[in-house]
């Protein structure tokens, strides 16, 4: 089996390819052969002619009711055919090809009452056309970003439960998907390999590299003019991608740079702000950002353990250990701010005592001349102020040199 998916931006957009522009003589009319309406107020067919399902606006009201915050295609449908060399599947078979592409992307499974809407829709053998709408009942957006793995791996499922493949298949779980290396070359560029699927291409391209395909293969290329800071987070925003799609990476260290969320960059930098003071004044200005008693950093996050302590409880009261874990937490801070109030007004009138290099220099120069004996006879030094600069003689040394005179 393979799928096809595409999007639109109503269902009525659809129908002049499920019904084809002119008189289709010879060609099966579109026929719904399976339907989840979830939460349609009216009653609607589930089999029969789809005209009013697609033209009557049915799939698209989750849509219309959130308005401009809709995508701007929320109409999905995934086209399915099989292998023209096997016996077509009947109405009832489609259906639950169907239903199972829709509970294999999270579209709509059994047990979700608030998934999305979807019909299934044939006008030809041997294919099914699934139509559906990615808004859900409770006005979330189901997210389409692994759905191409996840409808052509259900396929395959399909295809070998059915007989119409002869090698082994395995599934979504045990799938064993491609190495992929992520490399920094010595002339300065950085390149993607082992990329030969069209889903780590595509999310390669989306992270910024370009598709070069020629008799090397198919790889992908950082453009030469990229930054090397800017290639490094690109390189790692990739592999983070391809990880989450469950690909082997191996990115080369050069390139891997761990990301700091918006708060702890602005509290390393005020960091670096502290180390780099010049004096108590630009200290104190610093500090006021982390301490203020009124807006600071310390405070607000004093404010986030209370409310996540009260959250907790409000939840579940059952887990009232846990929740007095961040009250407990939040205290230590309410502590710590009474211990620090005024600090900030301390440190911008605290006064340096660290001397000038002018008077260190003449500190230093006053203790040297006055452990320099200078000689008597040295020349242009007279003999009266040599001796001032003579450290004192102890008396019985004077008394011993008379004597042995």
């Amino acid at each position: 089996m393979i799928a096809h998916l595409q999007r639109a931006a109503t269902t009525a957009a659809l129908i002049p390819a499920l019904y084809g522009l002119d008189d289709p003589r010879g060609r099966p009319r579109p026929r719904l052969i399976g339907a989840d309406y979830r939460g349609a107020g009216k009653q609607l067919p589930l089999f029969g002619d789809p005209q009013e399902v697609l033209g009557g606006g049915v799939l698209d009201a989750p849509a219309l009711r959130l308005g401009a915050r809709a995508p701007e295609q929320p109409v999905w449908m995934c086209s399915v055919r099989s292998d023209p060399r096997h016996p077509d599947l009947s109405d009832a078979q489609w259906a639950e090809v169907a239903r199972r592409l829709v509970t294999a992307t999270g579209l709509s499974s059994a047990d979700d009452p608030h998934g999305c809407r979807w019909a299934a829709i044939r006008n030809g053998d041997r294919s099914v056309h699934v139509v559906a709408t990615v808004v859900r009942e409770d006005g979330y957006i189901h997210s389409t970003y692994r759905d191409p793995f996840h409808v052509q791996a259900e396929c395959t499922r399909i295809a070998a439960e059915l007989g119409h493949l002869s090698r082994t298949v395995t599934t979504a779980k045990d799938h064993r998907m491609p190495v992929i290396t992520i490399s920094a070359e010595p002339s300065g560029s950085v390149v993607a390999t082992g990329t030969s699927d069209d889903l780590s291409a595509t999310l390669l391209r989306h992270a910024g590299f370009k598709q070069i395909d020629d008799w090397h293969g198919r790889r992908h290329r950082l453009p030469t003019t990229t930054p090397r800071p800017g290639a490094a987070a690109i390189a790692t925003h990739a592999a983070e991608m391809l990880r989450a799609a469950h690909y082997k990476v191996d990115l080369d260290p050069r390139l891997d740079v761990e990301p700091i969320n918006a708060m702890g960059r602005q509290i390393l930098d005020l960091t670096d702000a502290l180390r780099g003071s010049t004096d108590f004044a630009e200290l104190g200005g610093v500090l006021d950002q982390l301490i203020d008693p009124d807006d600071g950093m310390l405070v607000r996050l004093q404010e986030a353990l209370e409310t996540a302590s009260e959250q907790i409880t409000d939840l579940n009261p059952d887990q009232f250990e846990l929740s007095d874990r961040f009250g407990a937490a939040s205290d230590h801070l309410v502590t710590a701010q009474a211990e620090l109030a005024g600090a900030v007004d301390e440190v911008q009138h605290a006064m340096s005592h660290a001397p000038s290099t002018a008077d260190d220099l003449r500190t230093r120069a006053a203790r040297a001349r006055s452990t320099t004996v200078p000689a008597a006879d040295a020349p242009g030094v007279p003999v009266a102020a040599a001796a001032t600069r003579l450290p004192p003689v102890p008396a019985a040394s004077v008394g011993a040199a008379g004597r042995a005179r």
